[in-house]
């Protein structure tokens, strides 16, 4: 198998552990030890406190697989399968695609979503958003609805999306989902930044919820503040998918890292201490970039996001954004992640609103821009 270098994470292992301030992660601000331990209860922190450091259940912890499914309406435990979240992404595309097939994929992303497909020998279109000068990102039913062909096998999207943000609408999911059945595809789903809608109402159910041949990947590495723990999961109602994924997860991690299910189930029986604590953080933060982008509109052209801890605004100077970044990292330690890592135009650039140090962070850009 060969498969292209992953730029974003590429730019990462440069910039990501020198700079000191990241203004473009897409994670929450991660909780330490202490402070999850802390939200322990009882049996959970007794199960912490005798762990042994053995092999664990290749499907998952029961107890975990148990609290996964409190996130969701209509899953059970055994349509559930705990993975490494880029680990879910290679192992699903690897059972569901084949050479020659079609993908539809939502664009710009995560390089995964579509680069597996690539390496499998697959022909991916992308579903782009618009730039709407008045509205922002858009993404428009009618543009997918004309990359589906007769040969498509697969649509897969991302929403909340990284990075513009954007959220699709209960009609518009639907329609998704119709036209997929109409076709007997299947749909993947990335689902990452699920619970990180600013307006809890526009929190869609998952597509593995609402369409027999979905598939939907999550994990706390976003919306839970964990992303050290490597704890994602798959969830399908495609019994013999989720068993094939299984199967296939023996040849990758096997089984998952017995201290990080634990850590995870503490988290996940915390949950709403944890996503109330996520959503203050966004919420003050967005509040202070809508405050800088006023003051600099001159200089970027910003709309704020309807979910997750990212957006994707423009560079209104006549300059490339990365060119723009690479000065702005250089002379001021601080990392904005421009838009060509995802395949995007050199005008646009990834910010995240996740982390505590956003204020310092905008002081030193603000610095900069003086």
């Amino acid at each position: 198998m060969k498969i292209t270098p992953f730029a974003l994470e590429r730019y990462f292992a440069k910039h990501e552990f020198t700079a000191p301030y990241l203004l473009c992660c897409s994670d929450c601000e991660a909780l330490t030890m202490s402070d999850l331990l802390t939200l322990a209860d009882e049996s959970s922190l007794r199960l912490w406190q005798d762990l042994k450091l053995g092999y664990t259940e290749s499907m998952g912890h029961p107890l975990l697989r148990e609290e996964i499914v409190q996130l969701y309406d209509s899953i059970t435990p055994n349509e559930v399968l705990v993975t490494v979240p880029e680990e879910g992404i290679y192992i699903a595309m690897n059972n569901l695609l084949q050479q020659g097939d079609h993908i539809v994929v939502t664009g710009p992303g995560y390089q995964s979503l579509s680069e597996v497909a690539t390496s499998l020998g697959c022909n991916i279109s992308f579903w782009m958003p618009k730039w709407e000068e008045r509205n922002g990102w858009q993404f428009k039913i009618e543009d997918m609805l004309c990359l589906v062909t007769k040969n498509t096998k697969l649509i897969v999207i991302n929403f909340p999306h990284n990075p513009t943000g954007c959220v699709l609408c209960e009609a518009e999911m639907n329609k998704v989902v119709e036209i997929a059945r109409e076709r007997n595809m299947s749909i993947f789903s990335d689902e990452m930044y699920r619970y990180l809608e600013h307006d809890p109402s526009l929190r869609l159910p998952s597509v593995a919820e609402i369409y027999e041949k979905g598939i939907a990947l999550s994990g706390l590495s976003k919306s839970f503040a964990l992303p050290g723990l490597r704890i994602g999961w798959l969830i399908s109602k495609d019994k013999t998918l989720l068993q094939s994924c299984a199967y296939f997860k023996d040849y990758t991690t096997i089984c998952s890292s017995a201290p990080s299910e634990v850590l995870g189930l503490i988290g996940l029986r915390a949950k709403e201490q944890i996503l109330k604590r996520n959503i203050e953080i966004i919420s003050k933060n967005l509040n202070l970039l809508d405050t800088f982008f006023n003051r600099y509109a001159h200089l970027f052209a910003w709309h704020r996001p309807l979910a997750s801890t990212i957006a994707l605004p423009k560079l209104l100077i006549n300059k490339p954004v990365t060119s723009y970044c690479d000065d702005l990292i250089e002379k001021s330690g601080v990392m904005l992640l421009p838009a060509p890592l995802f395949g995007l135009d050199d005008q646009y650039f990834r910010i995240g609103f996740g982390r505590k140090n956003l204020p310092e962070a905008l002081a030193r850009w603000e610095a900069h821009l003086c």
